[in-house]
Order: C-alpha cells, then structure tokens, then sequence
C-alpha cells in the first residue's frame, strides 16, 4: 500500500513538472514571437561599381517579357521596392525614356515541409546540407519545434544606367522562417538589400530592418 501511494505521488510531481515546463515554454514562444515580428533580418549581398560621385537620380522600373506576362504580381514587387529606392535616394521620373537609371526587381519564396522526426540533438535537427554542418532543420523552441513548414525568401534589385544599358549596382536579400513574402515583408527585405547603397560591403552580412505593414 505504501508502494502505491509513493508511485502515485511521483506520477502527480511528473505531471505537475512536465505542465509547468510546457508553461514556461509556451510563454517563451509567445514573447519570442512578439519580439520577432518588429524587425526582419536578411542575409545581404551586394555587387557593382557605382560611380564615384553620381547622384542616385531618376529611375523607372523595367520588365522581363515574363514579369510583364505577370503584370498585377510583379506591380506588387513594385510598389514593395519603391520605399527602399527612395531611402537610397532615387526618385520616380516623370517619363521611363528619360529616366537615369532602369530598375528590374524579382523575387521568390519556397516552403519547405521539414520532417518531424527531425531531432535537435544534431545540431538543429534534419539532416540537410546547412551553414552549421550537415545537420540542420527545424528549429527548436523549449519543448517543440517551430520551423516545420519553414518558408525560404528572397528579394532580388538590379540598377542599371538607361543610356548604356551597364549594370550598376546589385542587391539580393534572403531569409527564412515562419513568415510569408506578405508585401511588409518585401518591403523590408528591399530596405534591407538597399540599406548600404552605393556601398558593397561583405557578403553575405546580416543586415536587420523594422517589420513595418
């Protein structure tokens, strides 16, 4: 008899742990979450040769025969683009034939379904080819994971000079997590790519944004 009311009590103290971790792992995830979706961060590489003492200017955007087959999406593309090209210092031209330079912007997400089984003991779990060895996958949050339908973005700028068809300057922002390419998330991927205009710097960097919708 004593037996059992021992067991009986070390199955309730389990249970009440257990609760309590789930608890204190909920409350994490809901902080970390609120945190999370103010800024945006972006692994950011940039290319080209801006000239030395040329001002930003005019710009119009440019399209591929295929973005124009795509017109309302690549409009959002756009509209997401305009506010990280006015940061930098462009402006609209009043006429795309006289504009100084054209503008070409592009972007793509893919969700990947990470498997379940992934475990976090190795490294962050499934076995797929990562910056952190051959072991990563879903992200581990306490006590289970967050990152099973990870959605991979990225966010592509081209300048080129409208007279001589030279390309100018090059940026690319990409990420992952949980977040969909929601035009607020584009808009601050864009801000991202153009942060260090006409700058290069190292690439990749991490470069980190507001989350602004």
């Amino acid at each position: 008899m004593m037996i059992s009311t021992s067991l009986g009590n070390k199955q309730a103290r389990n249970k009440a742990w257990r609760l309590a971790l789930v608890l204190l792992a909920v409350g994490a995830a809901v902080l970390g979450g609120c945190a999370g979706f103010t800024t945006l961060g972006s692994e950011v590489s940039s290319f080209g040769e801006w000239p030395a003492g040329r001002k930003p200017g005019t710009y119009a955007f440019e399209r591929l025969p295929s973005q124009e087959a795509r017109g309302e999406s690549q409009k959002v593309l756009e509209e997401a683009a305009k506010p990280a090209l006015a940061a930098a210092g462009f402006v609209p031209a009043a006429e795309a034939a006289k504009a100084d330079v054209l503008v070409q912007v592009a972007a793509r997400a893919s969700r990947a379904e990470l498997s379940p089984w992934a475990d976090p003991l190795w490294w962050r779990g499934a076995h797929r080819p990562g910056v952190y060895g051959p072991w990563m996958g879903p992200r581990w949050n306490g006590l289970w994971y967050d990152d099973l339908n990870r959605i991979d973005r990225e966010a592509a700028l081209l300048i080129r000079d409208r007279a001589t068809g030279k390309p100018l300057y090059e940026a690319r922002a990409q990420g992952g997590g949980s977040l969909s390419p929601t035009p607020g998330v584009l808009r601050a991927m864009y801000a991202a790519a153009l942060k260090d205009f006409p700058a290069v710097g190292l690439n990749p960097r991490t470069v980190t944004v507001p989350l602004v919708d």
